[in-house]
């Protein structure tokens, strides 16, 4: 080396010197806090020695995945969700296999992935922190086909079929905005009456079971809105689904339902069936509704469903 040549450790440090980590925000303008949470994202950024964040707001059109997509193109070290959990899955639907990590900024009614995984759910700008400084969890994606399409959708959470679908259609949006998830109940007592339709229910490629059923849920964590625990053996990360069956029979048949899910001895009614498995394919005479984490998607007659184990990272507080 020259007298004039610069050192060769001295090079090696300017080239290793990073350029400043970026977030993308995806955020759904509906939800309320919209300009307020920006500025305080950025400023989060600024305080964090982040890049100023890739800031896409959802729209009808597109909920989410498109400007997932944009996201991933841009190459963010992370993509926030900021919304509710139809936000959070049309994100995580682009996400999951990719390896890059999803935070979560619950802006929703139900919030039911951040609540399953004990995101903060009362401080948004907490739970942003959260995503830039937390660590990386690998959770499980189901993928779900309805009525035998070649599309497939994700859920995080929970997909159901029969009554459990018919309280998210059939929410008021208004009582929402006021009541917060206590306006499901309001829908879920409108909506007892009913009758039962015939079920075939395949676990794993086994052997179907029949069933008059009211409503199937498929859980990938247990835990569902007033913190009721509809799924207590469930775990994101298990590699496992959970499924629940009801079948009362009339309305006392509702008091078995309701002793088999609350009760000690659960699985142990006519009302009540519990399953497990990788897979699940139901097949019923008659259409019925269908909703993916609480997106009401339409009326069908077949429903089938894969666990994808640990394909999408949260970025959270550990």
């Amino acid at each position: 080396m020259t007298e004039n040549e610069p050192a060769l450790d001295s090079l090696t440090a300017l080239d290793s010197k990073a350029p400043p980590r970026r977030a993308a925000v995806i955020i759904n303008p509906a939800k309320s806090g919209g300009p307020a949470l920006q500025g305080a994202i950025f400023r989060l950024c600024e305080t964090q020695g982040w890049a100023e964040p890739l800031w896409l707001e959802t729209t009808v059109e597109d909920p989410g995945t498109g400007q997932a997509r944009q996201a991933l193109e841009a190459g963010v070290d992370v993509v926030i969700a900021a919304g509710g959990d139809g936000t959070v899955r049309c994100v995580a639907e682009v996400l999951a296999g990719t390896g890059t990590p999803m935070g979560l900024v619950p802006l929703g009614t139900g919030n039911l992935l951040a609540r399953n995984l004990g995101v903060d759910i009362t401080d948004p700008v907490s739970a942003c922190y959260d995503a830039f400084n937390g660590s990386d969890q690998a959770i499980d994606v189901v993928k779900a086909r309805l009525n035998h399409s070649d599309k497939e959708q994700v859920f995080l959470v929970m997909a159901g079929l029969g009554y459990d679908a018919a309280i998210m259609a059939d929410t008021v949006d208004v009582l929402k905005d006021r009541m917060g998830w206590l306006a499901y109940v309001e829908a879920g007592i409108r909506k007892l009456p009913g009758k039962p339709v015939k079920a075939q229910i395949s676990v794993d490629g086994g052997e179907p079971v029949r069933r008059r059923i009211r409503s199937v849920m498929i859980g990938n964590c247990g835990r569902i809105m007033g913190g009721v625990e509809i799924f207590p053996d469930a775990r994101i990360d298990d590699g496992v689904l959970d499924l629940l069956v009801l079948a009362p029979r009339g309305r006392l048949g509702w008091l078995g339902v309701v002793a088999g899910i609350f009760g000690r001895n659960k699985n142990e009614t006519e009302s009540v069936e519990y399953f497990q498995g990788k897979s699940a394919e139901i097949t019923l005479e008659h259409e019925q509704e269908f909703q993916l984490d609480g997106d009401h998607l339409g009326t069908g007659t077949h429903l089938a469903v894969t666990v994808e184990p640990d394909s999408l990272k949260i970025r959270m507080s550990i």
